[in-house]
């Protein structure tokens, strides 16, 4: 694969293009990296009271359901989101994944797993109290990921 970059200051907004004969899934890793990467970049506005708050997805651990209002949690801080988790899941980038029916988790963020085989297992945090349970149901997915990100790393 050869990468090449044409810069043209007459264009009003950047553009990356890929070119391939056939979309083998080296290409499309690319692509949802790139596609991630845009996407990390962008601030989603957030809520607390009647401020709003223009934050990187880059400083959320996880997104939690209480009751009928979603929250974005940091490290020292919650936020109110207006989104829904399903709309969440569907906009996030990859390194955002459900890990129970009112959690969404931001992998780059976990610092350890309590595993329970017979229960959810406890995701821990870096620098941070907070902490969220993976249910049964979604720990393997979450590990297949964890181990993906390591070896990109």
């Amino acid at each position: 694969m050869k990468i090449r970059l044409e810069m043209d200051s007459s264009i009003a907004e950047d553009e990356i293009v890929i070119r391939c004969s056939t979309l083998s899934d080296e290409i499309q890793r690319v692509q949802k990296t790139l596609a991630d990467l845009a996407l990390g970049q962008q601030k989603f506005v957030f809520y607390k009271g009647d401020t709003e708050y223009y934050l990187s997805l880059e400083n959320v651990l996880f997104f939690e359901t209480e009751e009928k209002t979603i929250y974005a949690h940091t490290v020292g801080d919650m936020y109110q989101v207006k989104y829904r988790l399903y709309e969440l899941e569907e906009i996030l980038p990859g390194h955002f994944m459900r890990v129970s029916k009112s959690t969404i988790l931001n992998i780059h963020k976990v610092y350890s797993i309590q595993r329970n085989l017979t229960a959810s297992s406890l995701v821990e945090f870096q620098s941070t109290h907070k902490q969220v349970y993976v249910s049964r149901h979604y720990y393997k997915p979450l590990k297949i990921k964890l181990e993906e990100k390591r070896r990109l790393s």
